[in-house]
């Protein structure tokens, strides 16, 4: 029987090259992502051990669950104490902090976050010398490469605030991983650095390293009794695991959006394979009951089948494993090639790669295949007697469309039970499963529903369309599952359509319905800290008639991790539109929170609630109020209640409300006032807004890329689908041509056919996702963001079935070729 499948297999090559090419374009996307991320994780990974060379153990301050930091400085007092530790062979303190340098051309050089200034001199010179005064710096290699910057040049820069003049007395070579990601580093005496970085005699970390025969975690449980309040001890290991894990993050983050859309891709593969084995075990019903009255039995059969899709599957994975790997390398050179963003490494093919697309490429194969595969097992051996195939029994429709029917109800009935509850997401994604899986189920029942409301624009094709009609029903299954494989590609595209243009329009509103009363946002370009006096310079402009910062500090509210938001409340009014359902924010020691929080808690206005704060002292704030959250819950009190507890107050952003209002020459006014810094952001709310509508568009063109596979993957089985019908209808092909039929309409007929099953698997498709889409914004607006409202993006859900119907006459143009190409006597006289 195994020869036999093999001998099916070689037979059969021509109609399982589709099945092939679907199996190897999932598995080449999934083989490729995994290459690509493991390549780079792995190349972040050794750059950031090599940044951390002769560190053991750092203590700094402590990191929250939500990564913000405690931001305590450490005093001399502690660096004298873990120099005297029986296993530390050094200590050294270090002061660093976001710096950013302005190129020649007045932009900020280097990547972000990534961009760093410190007093680590432990870098060798490959020219001039180390900073030691203020006014001097000194850049790395790759910098001074990249903006044509040399010893003696005077450059400028930001470090949390107004730009600095500094000169460059040197230039370092270094193996620092956030320098190889992209950014800068730059160096400073350490007078300097804890001027501008945290307070002189203090440091922002203490840098440890091990005696012989001291392993890093022993001198970490050292240090451990050591520490005060807010401060941490942690390894190198994971400094450097933190740090690749910050530079590889804009990369991982896509692996998983990657991985998805290859797993839809995969599934909508299914279908075609369904669909593959399914016609040909119906080709083959003659040679398959000879077999069984040769003495085969039904189990020998199911493995005939089986093992015929497990070499298809094998096959293509290990074709699409290879293109992965390749396509991986690929990506990886370019990016080498174009960016200085990913430093150098090997190929890294893992394992988990060629396990997970083994497993994935034979496994969705084999179980696309198993029930064809039983369905060839029940063959009777009578059945070698005629050629004649039988057909699908009612019973079993009938049993699908219940199943079905059921499923689409019960999904249909959780989305909108999701709208209507505070927290919908589980509900809305297993109703959103259920729904899909119940359509899918249901498609036979509704091809024939929708393509019969069809046939009379059908029919003034003539015949050839009359025909076409006729064919798309003939087998409610197979239209079905070349229907399915369209349909979900177009639901995930919709609903992710539907859901963009709603999300634009609510954030639009958001920031013109006064929530941001302010006029302009001053934050950092890498979101990080402002420095305190930043906010003294605008509030003396005689524009300026309202400041406020925003800080966020981590806290301990009854043995949870909080983060509390502090503004200066006195100005608040004039700087955001706070909708308070009781109360509101009040002098001493106060504080508001979400009206949802408060009410989870059972509190009420006047109760008090202990705060930890990050230098371990506690305090009993009083509830003065209670908000309704649009975007932004928590605990919120003034900035005078938190400042006490932090060693160098800094904030993410400034709140600026000016006397005339947003114009070009108040915003050059507040630019100039700040040095015109590289480093600094002021947008007004409309800014804010397009920043994160922009975002949201960027995420749904990735998502697009990525479904496009899909809808590649859906073509390939619209094609298959068709060219294996019109082999199966050979003699009815060649029976037409002898009436009268010409190869004209011939090819007419087979594209009419296949527009009606394409434009069928798309309405349903974009049906479905309008329905999800609203779904999902109804859920979204539960959350608290009242402005959202569904937007239907007509013109775009027009494309979207613009877009099914070009699929349709494409698929159609080499089977319908084909079809025409019949030649009248061998098709008549075929068997």
């Amino acid at each position: 029987m195994l020869r036999a499948a093999m001998r099916d297999v070689l037979a059969h090559k021509a109609r399982l090259a589709m099945t092939m090419l679907a199996v190897l374009l999932g598995t080449a996307f999934v083989s490729g992502t995994l290459v690509f991320t493991d390549t780079v994780s792995g190349a972040y990974l050794d750059s950031a051990e090599k940044s951390f060379t002769g560190v053991d153990v750092q203590l700094r301050a402590a990191r929250s669950g939500a990564g913000h930091d405690t931001a305590r400085l450490i005093d001399e007092e502690l660096l004298d104490q873990a120099r005297a530790l029986p296993g530390a062979a050094s200590a050294s303190g270090v002061i660093s902090g976001f710096t950013a340098l302005a190129g020649k051309d007045g932009q900020m050089v280097g990547d972000g976050w990534a961009t760093l200034g410190t007093n680590r001199i432990r870098h060798p010179m490959a020219e001039g010398r180390a900073p030691q005064a203020a006014g001097e710096i000194a850049i790395d290699a790759t910098t001074a490469r990249r903006t044509g910057y040399a010893v003696g040049d005077t450059v400028r820069l930001s470090v949390s605030g107004p730009v600095l003049e500094e000169r460059i007395t040197g230039v370092f070579r270094t193996d620092d991983g956030n320098v190889a990601a992209g950014g800068t580093l730059t160096l400073f005496d350490t007078a300097t650095a804890q001027a501008l970085f945290a307070e002189p005699g203090r440091y922002n970390q203490i840098e440890l390293s091990v005696t012989p025969g001291t392993s890093a975690e022993q001198l970490r449980g050292q240090a451990q009794p050591l520490l005060p309040p807010g401060i941490e001890a942690v390894t190198g290991a994971q400094l450097a695991a933190e740090q690749a894990d910050r530079n590889a993050a804009s990369i991982r983050s896509l692996s998983p959006v990657l991985l998805a859309s290859a797993g839809i891709a995969l599934f909508v593969g299914s279908f075609l394979i369904v669909n593959t084995f399914t016609m040909l075990v119906a080709q083959r019903t003659k040679q398959l009951a000879l077999l069984r009255a040769v003495g085969a039995s039904r189990r020998q059969v199911t493995r005939s089948v089986l093992a015929e899709a497990g070499v298809v599957g094998l096959a293509a994975t290990v074709a699409g494993l290879i293109s992965g790997i390749g396509v991986g390398a690929g990506v990886r050179a370019v990016l080498s090639a174009t960016s200085d963003t990913v430093p150098d490494g090997p190929l890294v093919v893992g394992a988990r790669t060629v396990l997970v697309c083994l497993a994935l490429g034979v496994g969705v194969t084999l179980l696309a295949a198993w029930l064809p595969a039983r369905r060839a097992a029940k063959i009777p051996p009578v059945a070698a007697m005629s050629a004649i195939q039988a057909p699908a029994t009612r019973r079993s429709l009938v049993l699908r469309n219940t199943v079905g029917a059921v499923l689409a109800a019960a999904g249909a009935a959780l989305v909108v039970a999701a709208t209507a509850v505070v927290d919908g997401k589980l509900p809305l994604a297993l109703g959103a499963v259920l729904l899909l899986v119940g359509v899918i189920a249901l498609t036979p029942l509704l091809s024939r529903l929708l393509i019969a409301a069809a046939r009379p624009v059908l029919r003034r094709f003539g015949i050839s369309g009359t025909l076409a009609a006729q064919n798309a029903v003939r087998n409610p299954r197979r239209t079905a599952a070349t229907a399915s494989a369209l349909t979900i590609g177009l639901t995930l595209i919709t609903a992710l359509t539907v859901t963009g243009a709603s999300a634009d329009k609510a954030v639009d509103e958001l920031a013109g319905a006064g929530v941001y009363r302010a006029d302009y946002i001053v934050s950092m370009a890498n979101a990080g800290p402002l420095a305190a006096k930043t906010e003294e310079i605008l509030e003396a402009l005689d524009e300026v008639v309202a400041t406020s910062p925003r800080r966020e500090i981590p806290v301990q509210v009854a043995g949870t991790e909080q983060i509390v938001v502090g503004f200066r409340t006195a100005s608040i009014d004039k700087l955001l539109d706070i909708d308070f359902t009781e109360g509101g924010f009040a002098p001493g020691d106060t504080v508001v929170v979400d009206q949802e929080t408060a009410t989870a808690n059972g509190w009420r206005l006047g109760d008090t609630v202990e705060f930890t704060w990050p230098d371990g002292a506690r305090t009993d704030l009083t509830l003065s109020g209670f908000y309704r959250s649009a975007f932004d819950d928590g605990f919120k009190t003034d900035v005078s209640v938190m400042d006490p507890h932090l060693d160098r107050p800094t904030a993410p952003e400034i709140m600026v409300a000016t006397r005339d209002g947003a114009s070009e020459a108040t915003r050059r006014t507040l630019r100039a006032a700040l040095g015109d810094s590289p480093a600094i952001r002021t947008q007004d709310r409309q800014e804010v807004a397009d920043g994160i509508t922009g975002a949201i568009g960027l995420v749904l063109n990735l998502l697009y890329g990525m479904l496009a596979l899909a809808v590649v993957v859906a073509i390939l089985g619209v094609v298959n689908t068709l060219a294996m019908s019109v082999h199966e209808r050979v003699q009815e092909i060649g029976l037409l041509r002898a009436v009268g039929l010409d190869r004209h309409g011939v090819k007419r007929m087979v594209r009419l056919e296949s527009l009606a099953i394409s434009l069928f698997g798309g309405v349903l498709g974009v049906g479905l996702g309008t329905f999800l889409g609203w779904g999902i914004g109804e859920v979204v607006a539960a959350i608290g963001i009242d402005t959202w409202s569904l937007v239907l993006p007509w013109g775009r859900l027009a494309l979207f079935v613009a877009v099914a119907a070009l699929v349709g006459v494409v698929a159609a143009l080499w089977p319908a070729r084909r079809a025409a190409r019949t030649d009248v006597l061998t098709a008549i006289s075929a068997e």
